[in-house]
């Protein structure tokens, strides 16, 4: 039975980057779903829908043109720190995005992550179809996730922590115990126990009792 659990969001709070404008620049559309973004994650618009709509501006990419996008993902500095502290303390990690498998799976794969879980995006004739294909990844999902894990991992809620940037992950930070707005929207930082304003993931394990 682990001790605790941590969730993350995974684009803006993982990864510096949105995980969809990098695709999307592959298809010559970034400005226009960078937009949309900026709105969803502020909570001004509904996350499925801007999901769906942003996504459809990649119908026709061929899918080979994913691992382009996905050689500019950077990770935020101290990930590995958080990811190694929360093992090193019998705890685990996990991450859920609004973003893709496709690009996140390699990244949890290589950081170790207990779980995690995205959107999907389907592909016909080795193309994008403009659509996603399985349960859309929202806030309430999100939310989801974190009980799931909880449960599966022996954590009582209590001993979880959410950590995350937009307002699709507000959710998720209610059902934990304690929350982190990590370089956060406004909206989210209102709706946070904590914030973390400086880009460095490694700040949060004080605030579990890891260090400093």
């Amino acid at each position: 039975m682990a001790r605790f659990l941590v969730v993350l969001d995974v684009d803006s709070t993982l990864i510096n980057e949105e995980a969809i404008e990098l695709i999307a620049d592959e298809a010559g559309c970034g400005v226009e779903v960078a937009r949309i973004t900026e709105r969803a994650m502020a909570g001004e618009l509904d996350f499925a829908d801007s999901l769906a709509k942003r996504v459809s501006t990649l119908a026709g990419l061929p899918v080979e043109r994913l691992a382009s996008a996905a050689s500019r993902i950077s990770l935020t500095a101290g990930a590995r720190e958080l990811v190694d502290g929360v093992h090193a303390a019998d705890g685990v990690i996990a991450v859920v995005s609004g973003g893709f498998h496709e690009l996140l799976d390699p990244i949890a794969d290589a950081l170790g992550l207990d779980a995690h879980r995205a959107n999907r995006l389907e592909v016909a004739d080795a193309r994008l179809t403009g659509r996603t294909t399985g349960p859309v990844i929202d806030a309430d999902a999100k939310a989801a996730a974190l009980r799931e894990w909880a449960h599966r991992f022996g954590v009582p809620l209590a001993r979880t922590i959410a950590v995350g940037d937009g307002a699709n992950d507000l959710a998720m930070m209610r059902a934990a115990q304690l929350s982190v707005a990590f370089c956060a929207k406004p909206v989210v930082r209102e709706g946070a126990h904590v914030a973390v304003d400086e880009r460095d993931l490694s700040a949060v394990l004080p605030l579990l009792g890891l260090r400093g």
